[in-house]
């Protein structure tokens, strides 16, 4: 197998040094999956008249702070357990090519635990003391996500363990702390966004199939292969847009969200960049494609329910 230099690999990453390496640590495009539950599930709120802004902006950030660390874990963990070398192509790399100390990154993990502790137990005694059993499963599952003795992340249920708790979860509790209740219709519209989470986690481990069986991991992408990945990832999005279709005619949500199908343009370009690829560095396109999908979902649906609040439209 041929190899390229750290730095020629770094080049051709487009990955500069400086701050730009503590940058890519945090792993900034999966940051968005933190953000949009909790825009969504405060908008949610905000239609019901109930939207205090210091919790939203403490749930913002304590949420960010567990899927950096989430992040930090993961690249810890990858490194420790021989997954990533200075040969690897993925969004990580302050180890292997960096040379950020493991001890630096693990340690950078549990300060920002230690901060959204903090950040939780202002939420908690502006809401409720449930939010904090809710928060330590959370940053629990954000540690087992790459550590302990068995991964989740190297089993079949890495994309259904993020969609859940980055969608699902995140979304209610960004609702109850503002409403101090939870109503059926908060988590029905949660789940095409708990969907997109998940598929951030299926292109990625489209991108390093080959490599995670050789390790191995047990990933749907390894259990599907290549093209029935691709299927897969299609399936999933039509689900996504055929739900959000369903709950507009309902009436789950307003008609406004029709503006959510402008994303299905990232889609497309999710599914077409997988298509005929073979090096993990020609998927880097269709992965920021994936990410980019949740990310306008996620603000435009978001945005149409702040339109609702101004502009009511029914069907």
């Amino acid at each position: 197998m041929s190899t390229v230099s750290n730095q020629d690999l770094k080049a051709s990453l487009n990955e500069r040094e400086g701050f730009q390496v503590w940058w890519r640590l945090l792993r900034p495009h999966t940051l968005t999956a933190a953000f949009v539950p909790v825009f969504i599930g405060s908008m949610l709120a905000a239609l019901e008249g109930s939207l205090n802004f210091g919790l939203f902006s403490a749930m913002l950030l304590a949420s960010i702070l567990i899927q950096a660390a989430t992040n930090m874990f993961n690249e810890y963990f990858d490194y420790v357990r021989g997954l990533d070398n200075d040969q690897s192509v993925g969004i990580g790399g302050a180890i292997v090519r960096d040379g950020i100390s493991p001890g630096t990154v693990k340690g950078l993990a549990y300060t920002f635990l230690g901060l959204s502790t903090l950040l939780g137990i202002y939420i908690c005694a502006s809401s409720s003391w449930w939010i904090a059993l809710i928060g330590i499963i959370c940053m629990l599952f954000g540690y087992l996500y790459t550590g302990g003795p068995y991964p989740i992340a190297y089993t079949p249920f890495g994309e259904l363990t993020a969609g859940i708790f980055m969608g699902t979860v995140i979304i209610g509790i960004s609702y109850y702390i503002q409403t101090l209740t939870l109503h059926a219709h908060v988590i029905i519209i949660s789940i095409p966004v708990a969907v997109f989470i998940g598929l951030i986690l299926l292109a990625n481990n489209i991108r390093d199939r080959v490599g995670d069986e050789l390790n191995g991991r047990k990933t749907l992408a390894i259990l599907f292969g290549h093209k029935g990945s691709i299927r897969f990832l299609t399936a999933n999005y039509t689900v996504a847009y055929g739900l959000t279709l369903i709950f507009i005619i309902l009436g789950i949500l307003p008609l406004w969200s029709i503006l959510t199908f402008i994303s299905v343009l990232k889609a497309i370009a999710s599914v077409k960049g997988f298509i005929a690829k073979n090096q993990p560095i020609e998927m880097m396109p269709a992965m920021k494609a994936t990410a980019q999908t949740n990310t306008f979902y996620g603000l435009l649906l978001g945005l149409s329910l702040l339109l609702q609040l101004y502009i009511p439209l029914t069907l």
